[in-house]
């Protein structure tokens, strides 16, 4: 991760107001001053790759053992095949998430994917297969967004065995934390959004019934969350790209607007730097392909015989670990229970 000073674009003034108006409704920390801002924010998708690439040879890396290269090659999965992979969930989060019931705020599914693309810069696929970590995503997103919704109503949006699905949710919730380092809070920008439609409402006068240019704006913001725009942009960053989209689409432009209005304070560098931002914002977009099915669906088959099967719910040894981790818990609990009888 870069350096809070030197990612995206070096416009504080200019950030500062954007923040503002995208706070409108938010009663959350301002945030540049957010674990978000500080923690998960990369220069793009170059170093985003670094990272996964990282997590991928990581893995590799312990467990060839005695593997040639080409041995690897066949056996491991690729760091683009992983992306793929985790592409594909990303469409199946969405999906279940749509279909969940009771229905599901915009923000839990905003938060859910943001976690789920977190986890995946640092871990590999196959050290943590992302079926399960797509749920235990949603599960928490839940909590943290106040949708809270119990693990037995949860399961009940899911077919098959819903008590497998209950204990592999609630046994993995613990490293999806761990491995976010804690940083749950969420900004989305769905508020921005919507801070930003009703400040042009109220500054610029000329630009009639501006609620025309939602659904252009929503259609594009909905396609930003298929993207890694949440891992380098800000939040209102990636609502002012989606509603100048949407203006564009109805024949408004809004240059007025962000450069005498938004970049009013700013000087001309800094407005030219935030312009290009927005650029890169729609570049990333626009540039997002529909996975095949059939590709992620041979990937998967790949990833079953090269996972980790310490961390599959399937699995004599994970069943075997759970089993230990039980044992231990009971212990510690009858100690305790000793302690507390000698000391009364």
């Amino acid at each position: 991760m870069v350096d809070q000073t030197t990612k995206c674009a070096d416009v504080p003034c200019v950030y500062a107001w954007l923040y503002c108006i995208g706070d409108l409704y938010c009663t959350k920390k301002m945030f540049s001053t957010s674990s978000q801002s500080k923690h998960w924010l990369f220069s793009g998708e170059t170093e985003l790759a670094k990272c996964r690439t990282e997590a991928n040879a990581t893995y590799i890396s312990k467990h060839r053992g005695t593997m040639t290269d080409n041995e690897v090659t066949s056996h491991f999965l690729t760091p683009v095949e992983e992306r793929i992979l985790s592409r594909q969930y990303e469409v199946v989060l969405r999906k279940f998430c749509a279909e969940f019931q009771p229905p599901m705020p915009k923000c839990v599914i905003g938060t859910s994917l943001v976690f789920f693309k977190r986890f995946y810069v640092n871990n590999s696929n196959m050290n943590y297969h992302p079926k399960d970590i797509m749920l235990t995503c949603v599960y928490l997103a839940c909590k943290v967004e106040e949708f809270y919704v119990p693990i037995g109503q949860f399961v009940k949006n899911l077919r098959g065995d819903r008590e497998k699905f209950a204990d592999a949710i609630l046994s993995f919730e613990l490293t999806l934390m761990g491995k976010l380092n804690y940083h749950l809070t969420i900004h989305n920008p769905f508020r921005p959004l919507e801070g930003f439609l009703i400040d042009i409402k109220t500054r610029c006068k000329e630009i009639e019934n501006p609620e025309r240019m939602r659904k252009a704006t929503e259609e594009f913001l909905e396609r930003s969350l298929q993207s890694d725009a949440c891992l380098i942009f800000s939040p209102s960053q990636i609502a002012l790209a989606a509603v100048r989209f949407g203006a564009s689409k109805e024949g408004i432009s809004l240059d007025r607007y962000i450069k005498e209005v938004l970049l009013k304070v700013a000087s001309d560098k800094e407005a030219e730097n935030m312009l290009y931002q927005l650029r890169r914002v729609k570049f990333i977009v626009k540039g997002i392909e529909n996975v095949p099915r059939e590709q992620a669906q041979a990937i998967q088959k790949k990833l079953e015989n090269c996972r980790n099967q310490a961390n599959n719910p399937d699995s004599d040894v994970y069943k075997k670990r759970m089993l230990e981790k039980l044992d231990e818990e009971e212990d510690i609990r009858v100690k305790k229970r000793s302690k507390v009888s000698e000391e009364s």
